[in-house]
């Protein structure tokens, strides 16, 4: 590399300065740095104030060429790079150049300089991390999830994920075309939340879980259980239950309806309650009405819900307990409504 240098250095004086910003990042790299000393290295050769922050750390290194460690408040950024880490920002880097830099091709060195530095950052996170990223390798979320796994197994998957031990691991089962590193992040903003896709399911391992977080066009089950492999279980069992209305489910919430998800899909086809709700299902009108009712047990807040009057939802609750067979203001029929529109929901997942 150092006879490349040379030659190219008799070609092109701007090649021979880049050349030695690479040399001098493959250098620190090869001695294992940790993020303070990158910074005060790159302050050094940049002979400027070099910035560096994590987005989950919340605190800014910032350096002077001296090695001193700056606290005035940060001047303009002449120059910005971000650090990416598996194809998700994961924070940034920059210069404090008092002046525009007035030789030829040394803005082009100083962007050069945050690239290798942005690089360097992103290798020793990688490195010391755990990695503060959302995204995670599937096949390590899935040996923590599994029930095939055993404890070891599993605990050596949750201490490369960046779970330190002994602390519980929420299970979240997802579906949404919004991306899974940013649920992950809006429901675990403190972090630390990992996320994969899992065939058809996204899955997130979170500390915590704020229900609150979760955007309106997100279903999201949570599971219960300690083991991650149970809760995973539980998770996607609420995910099942999730509805427009009801976008996110707790299994423990669920109670006894969690006992549906066990029926035999043949066994709920062929019940009469659950072959009524089928052929009503046709008209989205009846089964919002339906399923408004079922939800509150009055028809008077359901007519809230559905921002109608009562009378005309009096009405179509009248059709509907016809159409259904069932007498819907008595309470068993309101319960009998509840459990067949919920065990059909069930048969599409």
């Amino acid at each position: 590399m150092e006879a490349l240098a040379v030659r190219l250095s008799q070609l092109d004086a701007h090649v021979e300065g880049a050349l030695r910003v690479i040399m001098f990042y493959d250098t620190l790299m090869r001695r294992r740095v940790d993020l303070p000393a990158l910074a005060r290295a790159s302050a050094g050769l940049a002979e400027c104030v070099v910035g560096m922050r994590l987005h989950g750390a919340g605190r800014a290194i910032r350096v002077a060429p001296d090695g001193r460690e700056m606290s005035a408040p940060p001047a303009p950024a002449s120059a910005t790079a971000p650090i990416t880490l598996d194809e998700e920002e994961i924070g940034t880097v920059w210069l404090e150049r008092p002046a525009a830099p007035g030789a030829p091709g040394s803005y082009d060195l100083d962007q050069l300089l945050l690239d290798r530095l942005a690089i360097a950052a992103a290798t020793v996170v990688e490195r010391y991390g755990p990695a503060r990223t959302t995204m995670a390798d599937p096949a390590l979320v899935e040996l923590v999830i599994s029930s095939d796994s055993d404890e070891a197994a599993r605990a050596r998957a949750l201490r490369l994920l960046g779970f330190a031990a002994g602390v519980p691991v929420h299970v979240v089962a997802v579906r949404s075309r919004l991306a899974l590193d940013r649920i992950g992040a809006l429901i675990c903003p403190a972090r630390p939340v990992k996320a994969a896709p899992l065939a058809d399911v996204g899955v997130v391992l979170a500390t915590s879980v704020d229900r609150a977080g979760f955007p309106g066009d997100v279903r999201g089950g949570i599971g219960a259980a300690e083991s991650p492999d149970r809760s995973w279980q539980q998770a996607r069992t609420a995910l099942r239950f999730t509805t427009p209305r009801r976008p996110v489910v707790h299994y423990d919430d669920l109670g006894a309806l969690a006992l549906l998800a066990q029926v035999p899909q043949g066994t709920a086809r062929d019940n009469a309650d659950v072959a009524a709700i089928a052929r009503i299902a046709g008209n989205p009108g009846d089964l919002e009405t339906l399923d408004a009712y079922c939800a509150t047990g009055s028809l008077r807040r359901a007519a809230d819900l559905l921002h109608l009057h009562h009378s005309s939802v009096a009405r179509r609750l009248d059709q509907i307990a016809k159409a259904l067979g069932i007498e819907l203001t008595e309470p068993t029929g309101l319960i009998r409504a509840t459990l067949a529109l919920t065990a059909w929901r069930l048969l599409d997942g």
